[in-house]
């Protein structure tokens, strides 16, 4: 830990509390303005405001600056002449340097406690919000709420102990092991406190985690506490969230990178997997058991997890959406809506955030098998024909119509050399636009979007579909098969993977992926890849598998071909044929084992010896 840290944890704790944008505007305010502690904990009121703060330091990921990349895995590529300052374009060339002080990126930015969309950082705002959890728990300790209930007590300190928890998580999945801090740290004390290795981190995250569960309800609404803010609890921490990042943190801390380091093999932490399977157990078990107010939405309203249009900013997510962070909901037209077409028909900046042919390749056959299963019945002749029908929900293939308004652009050319495709700097650059945030009909021509229909795009940080699929992996690693277990849940591992598909209705895993257990993890990993496709989950994917600098996990494609026929728009698009179907490499990531780790400040490791750098930085 060091003194920069330690500014951002105090001068975090000041703004959080107080609104002050910096320590020197609160030390220059009126003493009789500062809010005592006597008063700041006093009874529930004021203590669950004060905790409150803490929601308000979660960054969106899917939110900065006007244009926002997200997804650094192979899943993106940026189009060239105006996108080689985000994020994903550095990533691509192991730039991870450019991070720091960086407006567009989540990672590290001037950052506020304060609503401003632009100042939610990861870096400083998890310090601050660490700091803000010890203070209020060190509070508590010192029964400092001398007016409230225990289980007003025992709802405070189960949110502070799920903030210090998920804050380390955070910090820990991009920069490895850091030091814990589990106390206020004293301002006068020298700063000496090693770095811990990620499993230490993670075993004293799991702790912090199960406290958390065990003293928060599954649902506020059900409780006198929260009755008092009925229909208004569902960005607040429960006992679901709590179960479900303790489950990812256990997952996390059993994978190859995490468990044997960069250069080691492929292989999982079973114990860790096993204990990551009972916690995710425990949690699905409350969820099919009708004790939750958690479901998987109906595939007809998939669309509904990720964006909503004429709802009057209604939140996106719905049943399935477990943790959502606050947000701002007319930020979505400008950073989502513009950002995924092509731009003449955008009011966008002349970027397009493009999904990568390879990565399109992941969503297989309704027949559930992968496209280059022989048996799959996949075509180049006919590519769209009998697709995994979540294809068609994500991806704008050609053919397909994009505007009720007669234009140029009514039906996607996405064939080489059509007005969807033929320009590298504004339109698609890969043959395929990504349309899961967005709905046809967001466009200029149309005008179905923006301001006017409140059309608002929101990604959770963690969905019930996710977890299905973490218990998935770690029930499988756990105990060897596609047919482990938890004795806390009844669903063996492929059966809950088949939970997800069941839903998209597509056919369950092909028993010839069943009868290894790699044989199996690939298919885990590919119904990862397409289930919570462009939710900014692949990168840390790819990272903790050890795949990341692994042919073809480290390349991007695009896909050409010629229409075999004229465009027909009464036919179904899925149906439309293509002659010389091919595939060609547009990017290859040179990224190396140091890659597995973002660099930390020089600022920061040079300030004391037990604060060290990530390897090869």
């Amino acid at each position: 830990m060091n003194t920069k840290i330690k500014y951002y944890l105090f001068c975090g704790m000041l703004s959080a509390m107080f609104g002050m944008s910096s320590c020197t505007d609160y030390l220059d305010r009126d003493p009789e303005s500062v809010i005592s502690d006597e008063t700041a904990f006093r009874n529930f009121t004021n203590f669950q405001g004060y905790t409150e703060e803490m929601y308000n330091l979660i960054p969106d990921i899917a939110k900065s600056n006007w244009v926002s990349s997200f997804n650094w895995g192979e899943d993106e590529i940026i189009t060239i002449g105006g996108g080689e300052y985000l994020m994903g374009f550095h990533i691509d060339r192991g730039n991870y340097r450019a991070y720091i002080n960086k407006g567009d990126c989540f990672l590290d930015r001037a950052w506020s406690s304060t609503g401003d969309r632009f100042a939610k950082s990861l870096w400083g705002g998890a310090w601050a919000g660490i700091r803000k959890a010890n203070m209020g728990l060190e509070a508590l300790e010192n029964s400092m709420m001398i007016d409230g209930s225990q289980a007003e007590r025992d709802i405070i300190a189960g949110q502070l102990y799920f903030f210090r928890a998920w804050f380390h998580f955070q910090l820990i999945q991009y920069w490895g092991g850091l030091p814990y801090i589990d106390y206020v740290l004293p301002s006068d004390e020298k700063l000496t406190l090693p770095r811990l290795s990620y499993q230490e981190c993670a075993k004293k995250i799991a702790e912090d985690f199960r406290k958390a569960a065990d003293l928060l309800p599954v649902n506020w609404d059900d409780t006198e506490i929260g009755r008092r803010t009925s229909g208004q609890n569902a960005l607040r921490a429960n006992k679901i969230w709590a179960l479900g990042f303790l489950g990812k943190n256990l997952l996390w801390a059993g994978s190859p990178l995490m468990a044997n380091g960069v250069n080691g093999p492929k292989t999982y932490d079973a114990e860790l997997c096993k204990q990551a399977a009972d916690v995710f157990g425990e949690l699905l078990n409350l969820v099919e058991s009708g004790q939750t107010q958690y479901s998987l939405v109906d595939f007809q309203n998939y669309s509904s997890l990720f964006y909503t249009n004429h709802q009057s900013w209604l939140m996106p997510g719905g049943t399935e959406a477990i943790m959502r962070s606050p947000t701002y909901g007319p930020d979505s037209y400008w950073r989502q809506a513009n950002s995924y077409q092509v731009q003449a028909m955008a009011n966008g900046d002349n970027i397009v955030l493009c999904p990568t042919a390879n990565y399109v390749n992941y969503y297989g056959m309704a027949n559930g098998l992968p496209l280059s299963d022989p048996d799959s019945g996949f075509d180049p002749a006919h590519p769209w024909k009998n697709r995994d029908p979540r294809f068609y929900n994500d991806i704008l293939y050609d053919g397909r119509k994009v505007t009720q308004a007669a234009s140029e652009y009514q039906y996607a050319a996405l064939y080489t050399g059509g007005n969807y495709c033929n320009d590298d700097r504004n339109k698609s650059r890969t043959g395929y636009l990504n349309y899961k945030f967005i709905p046809i009909g967001a466009n200029t021509i149309d005008n179905d979007y923006g301001y006017s229909t409140a059309l608002h795009i929101h990604l959770s940080w963690m969905r019930l579909a996710d977890v299905y699929l973490m218990y998935t992996e770690a029930a499988a690693q756990g105990y060897g098969s596609a047919t482990g277990k938890s004795s806390k849940f009844y669903k063996t591992a492929v059966d809950a993977l088949n939970t997800v598909r069941d839903r998209a209705g597509i056919e369950r895993v092909n028993d010839k992926y069943t009868s290894s257990l790699e044989g199996f993890m690939s298919e885990v990993r590919r119904e990862r890849a397409v289930e919570l496709s462009f939710e900014s989950h692949r990168f840390n994917d790819l990272r903790r598998w050890l795949l990341l600098t692994e042919y073809p996990y480290n390349i991007k494609t695009r896909q050409q071909f010629d229409r075999a026929a004229a465009l027909d728009p009464n036919a179904d698009p899925t149906e439309n044929g293509v002659r010389n179907f091919r595939e060609e490499i547009l990017v290859t990531r040179n990224l190396s084992s140091k890659h597995y780790w973002l660099p930390l400040k020089t600022d920061d490791v040079s300030l004391y010896p037990e604060f060290g750098q990530n390897p090869g930085w």
